[in-house]
Order: C-alpha cells, then sequence, then structure tokens
C-alpha cells in the first residue's frame, strides 16, 4: 500500500520555484477616473447590489453575488457589454473555502472591457448564463471539467476536454501535478487492460523526468548509442562522437569533438 500524502494543495509541492519569489500586485483605481464606468454602475446597481467596484489595468472589475450573477449580465448586455469572450474559475478552496468566479465582457460599440467577478463556496450552486450567452456553452463545460463546477441550467453537461469517464478535475490545486493513479493507469487500462500494467508500465506525467538509459526517448551525452540498445545501469560503453556523416558536407569543415568548447558558466 503506497503512503498517504495529504493532497490539500498538491501545487505547492511543485519541483522548481523561487520561495523569495512574490508575485506583484496590480494597482487599483477608482471608477471616478472614467464616466462611461460612471454611468454602467449607476445603471447596474439600480437591479444588483455591487458588493465593490474598481478599475485594474483599465478594466473595470465589479464584485456581486452568486444569485445576482445572471441579472447582472443580463443588465449589462442591455447597456452595450454584448460580447462574452471568456468565464472561469480561481481554486481558493485551500484559504477561503471556494472559488473565485469571473465573467469577461466587452463592448464593441465603446471599446470598453468589464469584468464581473463573485466567490462561490464549496458545494454552492450557480445559474448558467448559456440563455444570454452562446459564447457560455463551451466556457461552461470546461469550468466543469476543470474545476468540477456545473452551473444549473446547463443544456449539455458533459466534460469538453477529458474523456467522460476521467476521475478529478486537473485544474484543482488538491488534483496532483503528476495524476493521481487512474490518470498514471488511464491510458493502460483503456487500450489495453488492467491485466496489462505489470507488462507496459505507468505512464510518465514528470516532464522533468530524465532516463539516461532508455534508448528510444533520450538522447545520451558523451557517447553515442544505436536506437534502442540495451544499456545498463551503471556500466557504460562509450563510443566515438560524430557531429556529420563520415562523408561530411561539402564545403563544410569536418566538425571534430577535440575542436570543440564547453563553457563553465554563463556568460
Amino acid at each position: 500500500m503506497r503512503k498517504f500524502k495529504p493532497k490539500n494543495n498538491a501545487q505547492k509541492e511543485v519541483y522548481y520555484k523561487d520561495r523569495f519569489y512574490v508575485a506583484p500586485k496590480l494597482q487599483r483605481e477608482p471608477i471616478t477616473s472614467d464616466t462611461v464606468y460612471c454611468a454602467d454602475i449607476e445603471n447596474l446597481s439600480k437591479q444588483v447590489k455591487i458588493i465593490e467596484n474598481y478599475i485594474e489595468c483599465g478594466t473595470l472589475v465589479i464584485w456581486i453575488e452568486r444569485d445576482s450573477v445572471y441579472q447582472a449580465l443580463a443588465t449589462l448586455k442591455t447597456i452595450g457589454y454584448d460580447v462574452l469572450s471568456e468565464l472561469s474559475a480561481i481554486d481558493y478552496v485551500e484559504q477561503k473555502g471556494g472559488f473565485e468566479i469571473f465573467y469577461q465582457m466587452l463592448s464593441m460599440s465603446r471599446a470598453k472591457r468589464l469584468r464581473v467577478k463573485t466567490f462561490l463556496r464549496k458545494n454552492e450552486k450557480i445559474e448558467s448564463v448559456t440563455g444570454l450567452f452562446r459564447s457560455a456553452d463551451w466556457s461552461e463545460r470546461e469550468m466543469y471539467d476543470m474545476f468540477g463546477i456545473l452551473p444549473v441550467g446547463h443544456p449539455y453537461p458533459k466534460r469538453i476536454l477529458m474523456p467522460d469517464d476521467w476521475v478529478g478535475h486537473p485544474l484543482l490545486k488538491s488534483y496532483p501535478l503528476q495524476g493521481d493513479e487512474s490518470a498514471q493507469w488511464y491510458e493502460v487500462d483503456t487500450i489495453f487492460g488492467k491485466e496489462y500494467r505489470e507488462v507496459i508500465g505507468e505512464e510518465q506525467r514528470d516532464s522533468a523526468r530524465i532516463d539516461r538509459y532508455d534508448s528510444t526517448r533520450f538522447s545520451h551525452l558523451g557517447y553515442e548509442v544505436e536506437y534502442g540498445q540495451k544499456i545498463e545501469e551503471g556500466v557504460e560503453k562509450p563510443q566515438p562522437i560524430i557531429y556529420q556523416e563520415e562523408e561530411g558536407v561539402l564545403f563544410v569543415t569536418k566538425l571534430k569533438p577535440e575542436n570543440s568548447k564547453e563553457l563553465k558558466e554563463r556568460k
């Protein structure tokens, strides 16, 4: 049996990271600096309760309650925000106990962008906006596929990227970066069957993994081997390195390993 490891926030355990890096925060400006946004806030506030609003990178950001999302987007559509360019979620389950849901709106006639945000606690429901914007169809399916958030009333509630029988939701921070047991054996189990696990072996999903004894997928620095040649671990049989064919290339000086230079440090 494998040793249990807590996976509350597995993506904190990435291999390569700068522990001293602090992400810079974007500067927020009051909406009073833009008359168009001020008018939009005034119109929207008549229909829904606005918790917070500010301008960030030239985009108006509005925070509302989750039950007001459909009404808010319907109102924004009537005042000129006729394009829903994107919607998705951000996992804050470990820190805040839920998800941040955002809707990116665009007004083509006025060249203005607006972002509607709300907070959805874990296991709470949110209404689908496909009735207002057809572009929300695939975006909401992707949000379900990656985060497990399925808006109520979606016309075709199925996965869009992962197979229908996939276990888990890959963009959750609780989802292991290399995949769980189901992910590691998915293709083997689906194509060949579980009885072939020991024959084929599990999938390697670690992008940083290098196996210097695998002569079918990795090159060998320092010496050459034939494709598929079996190499015993710890036993190396150096062969001369050849950078070009034996005949060489016409008008090109043949490069020899002894004439090459190795940099000891970065310039």
